[in-house]
């Protein structure tokens, strides 16, 4: 069960049926990120409730708009604004889709304990569509999808070679990422038995995913040198099995790494090379990009990144300005032959 720390979310301990909402999702085995994000959420809006002096308990629709107003109006340097995403204005959208989600599963909750009758958040209207008189559910707030952000050819090479001053443990951590796909919490979540050097494969647990779904992923034989390598270099850190990936500083010796300390390698390895952008995900996304390039099938992609849906895996394959330019041009290239050589048949 995921231990929560009350401490980060004070307005939620203090409210018997917030307390008790978070405690059973936990218990039910969500993810700690999830328990996080939850309590982050629901600690957040009962602060709102504070501010405007009204019981969250008996919440009219009128003062969720008030909370969501709230949301789309704050400054925040790292977020960006409802619409425009790169204003720097407000949180962002997926943050306030997540916020949103668990206040309504809160009330939810409310709902199913007979604490109130219904969910002021709702789960959007049906409204008339204008595809052929369709119904189509339309949610509180719009939602935009954000299309992975890839770093070019040029960015991913001034990466590696940033990448080839920081230890033999960070290159081997930045190549599993890209090889087999990985998320941050499943790379730091590897241990030494997980890795098959015979075969080259990585099993990437249940536990340690976001959907608890396990999977087997190959990596690359650069790669399985890299491992090779520090394997050699473990061993003096700790010939204890166990987590794959030690910690080397004095403070945590030996100590499993952390996703926060994974987090702070590539935010200084992006700024060493000069890619801002390069997250700890970029390289998952250039990942399943590149087999969307080399031609396999979207189950197939989606079986590799461990998604359960296809949509999901859609979000993920992107396809650059370049290449859909140069696909085009191609096509066009093909239909104009195509024609000419029409006209002329028809012409003679």
């Amino acid at each position: 069960m995921v231990h929560i720390k009350w401490q980060h979310y004070p307005s939620v301990a203090l409210l018997p049926a917030a307390k008790a909402w978070l405690v059973i999702q936990a218990n039910l085995g969500l993810a700690r990120n999830t328990i996080e994000a939850y309590g982050r959420a629901l600690e957040d809006y009962l602060q709102l409730c504070s501010r405007l002096h009204f019981t969250p308990v008996s919440a009219s629709r009128e003062q969720i708009a008030a909370y969501i107003r709230d949301l789309t109006s704050r400054q925040s340097p790292l977020g960006a604004n409802v619409r425009a995403f790169d204003s720097g204005v407000g949180l962002s959208n997926a943050t306030m889709q997540q916020r949103i989600t668990a206040v309504r599963l809160f009330y939810d909750y409310l709902i199913e304990e007979g604490l109130r009758s219904d969910n002021p958040v709702g789960r959007g209207r049906y409204t008339p569509g204008k595809n052929f008189g369709i119904a189509r559910e339309r949610g509180l707030l719009p939602r935009y999808r954000r299309l992975p952000w890839i770093p070019t050819d040029e960015q991913w090479l001034a990466v590696l070679q940033a990448a080839r001053k920081d230890s033999l443990r960070n290159r081997l951590m930045l190549a599993l990422s890209y090889d087999a796909g990985l998320r941050r919490e499943e790379l730091c979540s590897l241990a030494t038995n997980d890795l098959d050097p015979a075969y080259r494969l990585v099993t990437v647990r249940a536990e340690t995913t976001k959907n608890r779904c396990a999977r087997v992923v190959p990596y690359s034989i650069p790669t399985a040198e890299l491992y090779g390598g520090y394997l050699h270099e473990r061993r003096l850190l700790s010939r204890e099995r166990g987590p794959l990936f030690l910690s080397e500083s004095h403070r945590n010796h030996a100590r499993p790494i952390s996703i926060w300390t994974w987090s702070k390698v590539v935010q200084r390895l992006a700024q060493r090379s000069g890619v801002t952008q390069f997250t700890t995900h970029t390289a998952r996304h250039l990942c399943l990009t590149d087999l969307a390039r080399a031609g396999w099938d979207i189950h197939e992609i989606a079986a590799f990144a461990g998604h359960r849906s296809t949509q999901t895996t859609l979000l993920y394959i992107h396809l650059s300005g370049r290449e859909l330019a140069a696909k085009l041009e191609r096509s066009m290239d093909a239909v104009h032959a195509w024609r000419t050589r029409m006209t002329a048949e028809v012409w003679r």
